[in-house]
């Protein structure tokens, strides 16, 4: 705690459990007999900063915010992480602690550790009542974070459509925002499987198709590469997305599957989409096989190889994908390589997949098949 005597660290513990717990006749208690007010009103938890004012409002304890009041506490003290009261009530979903908060003129658009405001924590949850709340005491939706988020773009993360709907007949054109690494929150909604904020985006929002962040990934790549094919979907049917596109280092969608190892997505884009299975990036020449093979992703491989993947394809430097899997020391992927019939090439170093290893065990892989 913040005073050094033991007896008022006591009090100050007590305090803050009171206020914890909605005790709100010891904190009065308290309060009345303590030598300085002011002192025990601005004491704080060592560990978080959390003064008596953050611990009622996280926990929903209007009481203890009006008796706090009435003694003259300030709203605006911020603890450890930045966060004044305001911030925990919006988060913790109190909306009518979020209420007294804003009654007793607490600022609407503190800013957090990382710049987030009380409406940004509000939209990580799924209260709409503390948002409209927020809102109709004048914050600020276009307020960005570090990360160049607004309110929009955070709430589009937890795909909570009636949320974003408000959020959008508050401000129609909030949609048409980007984060620092060029994301939009059509990106966003796409990555974490949010179909209906996705399917609403499509509706109301005019994001252009195929739109790409920093490393040329779109919409489209994020639903392939975490697996959401329903959303993937709807990007197809609605938007017209091209499951061809390219990002920056030339990997198309299906090479991105395949490196994360998504088998639903890989069946998906070649038996529905039409993706070539053997097709190669327009840097490296890597295939799906190869990407699979670098990472480690045996079940991807196998998924591959079931979908007639070409399983001795080379890259521009003649490397296979046994190379790949040997150079990462994936002991699985090379078994299955190599007991589905993968050929230890030369590539064009005169460099054998069998020579990138001293791993005793893979090396035994190569000495059994050679048997």
């Amino acid at each position: 705690m913040c005073p050094s005597r033991p007896s008022e660290v006591k009090m100050n513990e007590k305090l803050l459990r009171a206020a914890q717990q909605g005790d709100a006749e010891t904190v009065t208690n308290i309060l009345d007999s303590s030598v300085s007010v002011k002192e025990c009103l601005t004491s704080f938890h060592k560990k978080s900063g959390d003064t008596a004012a953050h611990l009622a409002a996280r926990h929903g304890h209007v009481s203890i915010l009006t008796v706090l009041n009435s003694f003259g506490a300030s709203f605006e003290m911020e603890n450890l992480d930045g966060k004044r009261a305001l911030h925990e009530a919006a988060i913790s979903g109190q909306d009518d602690c979020v209420k007294y908060l804003l009654s007793v003129k607490a600022n609407v658009d503190p800013l957090k550790r990382a710049d987030w405001t009380p409406l940004m924590l509000a939209c990580t949850k799924s209260n709409l009542r503390v948002i409209q709340e927020l809102v109709n005491h004048g914050a600020d939706l276009r307020l960005r974070n570090k990360d160049g988020w607004n309110c929009f773009h955070i709430a589009a993360r937890e795909g909570h459509t009636d949320i974003l709907k408000y959020i959008l007949d508050c401000n129609n054109d909030i949609w048409d925002t980007v984060s620092k690494n060029g994301r939009t929150p059509l990106h966003t909604a796409a990555l974490h499987g949010n179909l209906e904020a996705v399917k609403l985006f499509l509706q109301q929002c005019t994001y252009k198709v195929d739109s790409v962040d920093s490393c040329g990934t779109t919409p489209l790549m994020d639903a392939i590469r975490t697996g959401f094919i329903d959303t993937a979907d709807a990007l197809i049917d609605i938007h017209k997305a091209d499951h061809m596109k390219s990002d920056t280092l030339g990997r198309q969608a299906l090479h991105l599957a395949a490196q994360a190892g998504c088998e639903v997505s890989i069946h998906f884009l070649i038996e529905k989409c039409g993706a070539p299975v053997n097709s190669v990036t327009a840097i490296g020449g890597l295939s799906p096989l190869h990407l699979a093979a670098k990472e480690g992703q045996c079940g991807a491989i196998q998924c591959l190889l079931g979908l007639s993947a070409d399983i001795n394809i080379t890259d521009f430097k003649g490397r296979t994908a046994l190379h790949m899997a040997v150079g990462g020391h994936h002991l699985e992927c090379v078994r299955c390589l190599l007991a589905n019939g993968a050929i230890d090439f030369e590539d064009k170093s005169g460099t054998k997949a069998s020579q990138l290893t001293e791993k005793q065990d893979i090396r035994r892989l190569f000495e059994e098949m050679a048997q």
